[in-house]
């Protein structure tokens, strides 16, 4: 058994690229994974299929088949020429595979170094895939040791403490000038995709958020998504006065705020421009307002990026290391019951010795203690090399032959199948 993963990233293929190898909906992975596990040397699968990535995780047990089967199928789903998707994608296999799973379950292979929403998807993709009977046992175990790595990054490093976009330092910032942010109000002027993030990043902090844009529909569609309040475009200039928080990312090439709107408040403010060009034209704080432009917001997300790229060293050290727990943890799951069943037909053999030496009168009665003692450690001095060699093999490929080899040859049942299929596939 192998473990196969196809990918295609921001890494190796372009947005255009990736849009039109995506999955738009869970019908759509379905069908694609009934496709794959119909292969018969592919079991399981899962879909991962994001904006930023499409990858097929699964097992199978021969590589380079299921690598061109997976291939074929993502050519016709895309309408790319299959040698260009050979020629982009990365085909990672068993520790690769692992590595890169852990990886990108714990942000490190993310665009945004260190984002948590990809994690959630991976629960995702991997669920859609469990409850459709696409995956089982091997790939349960290997996200659920994904689950164990990311949480342990988490735990280990900040790579996930500091916000690493414009609109996610915004509301950090606000956070830092005001303390918490639970029950204050905000005005998000915009309806982009900045605009988008800052919303659902105010609300995740219990804030009052209320959208306004030119086009009153878009300013629609964003509240409904984030659960926000609407107020037309009109009343702008006394809606600046109404508020303790305002985010602007519009597309206007002039200043939509100016000094002439402003009015005393009885609290202080705190604006934060993240257009270009600027959106507030204002520069005195007597009014008690605090303005934050894109370069101090920028500068911000520059200083946590480097923050990020050296805890991911870190972090990276953390997904070998439990890349490495993984293989040995598989591989003990199948050794230790065959060389348990291997010391038992030994001590039988030892045993029906015994009786027989006994029974034709070679050995007097007193001594079948001492010589069924004999016997078993004979057997087990004899095999006590092969057990540990079996233990030791590092690489999982010649632990695989080492097992279906043992398991050849102390079958008592003549079945060829070596134990690690036959576990797997009563599963």
């Amino acid at each position: 058994m192998h473990y196969l993963v196809i990918s295609f990233s921001h890494k190796n293929s372009t947005l255009a690229q990736r849009e039109k190898l995506a999955f738009v909906n869970d019908a759509a992975k379905i069908a694609m994974m009934e496709k794959i596990n119909y292969h018969p040397h592919i079991s399981e699968s899962v879909i991962l299929s994001t904006c930023n990535r499409i990858e097929i995780f699964c097992s199978c047990t021969h590589i380079e088949e299921a690598s061109d089967y997976l291939l074929s199928l993502l050519s016709a789903h895309s309408h790319f020429a299959l040698d260009e998707l050979k020629m982009r994608g990365d085909i990672l296999d068993d520790y690769g595979a692992i590595h890169h799973l852990f990886s990108v379950a714990s942000s490190l292979d993310s665009m945004v170094v260190g984002e948590t929403q990809i994690a959630g998807q991976i629960k995702d993709a991997f669920k859609l895939a469990l409850e459709h009977d696409f995956c089982g046992l091997k790939i349960s175990r290997a996200m659920q040791f994904a689950q164990k790595c990311a949480a342990e990054i988490r735990n280990a490093t900040e790579i996930s403490s500091k916000p690493v976009s414009v609109a996610s330092v915004a509301v950090s910032k606000a956070r830092e000038c005001c303390g918490s942010l639970n029950g204050m109000r905000a005005l998000v002027i915009g309806s982009g995709e900045m605009s988008l993030i800052t919303c659902k990043h105010l609300s995740a902090q219990g804030v009052d958020v209320t959208i306004m844009n030119r086009t009153f529909s878009k300013a629609e569609e964003i509240a409904d998504e984030c659960k926000a309040k609407v107020r037309p475009f009109e009343e702008i200039a006394s809606a600046v006065n109404d508020y303790q928080l305002l985010f602007t990312a519009t597309g206007s090439i002039a200043p939509i705020i100016d000094e002439s709107m402003i009015e005393t408040c009885a609290f202080n403010r705190y604006w934060f421009d993240m257009a270009v060009p600027r959106d507030i034209e204002y520069e005195d704080e007597s009014f008690g307002i605090h303005v934050y432009r894109i370069d101090d917001l920028k500068e911000i997300v520059s200083t946590n990026i480097a923050l990020r790229e050296d805890e991911a060293r870190t972090s990276f050290v953390i997904v070998g290391r439990q890349s490495a727990a993984f293989f040995e943890w598989l591989k003990a799951l199948t050794i230790e019951p065959l060389i348990k069943t291997m010391y038992e037909a030994a001590y039988r053999c030892a045993l029906a010795e015994t009786k027989r030496v006994m029974e034709k009168g070679f050995i007097p009665k007193e001594h079948e203690a001492a010589v069924q003692k004999a016997t078993e450690q004979a057997l087990k001095r004899f095999l006590h090399p092969f057990s540990q060699r079996m233990r030791d093999a590092s690489d999982p490929l010649r632990a695989d032959s080492l097992i279906g080899a043992m398991s050849f040859l102390i079958n008592e049942n003549d079945d060829q199948t070596p134990p690690t299929q036959k576990s797997y596939k009563g599963s």
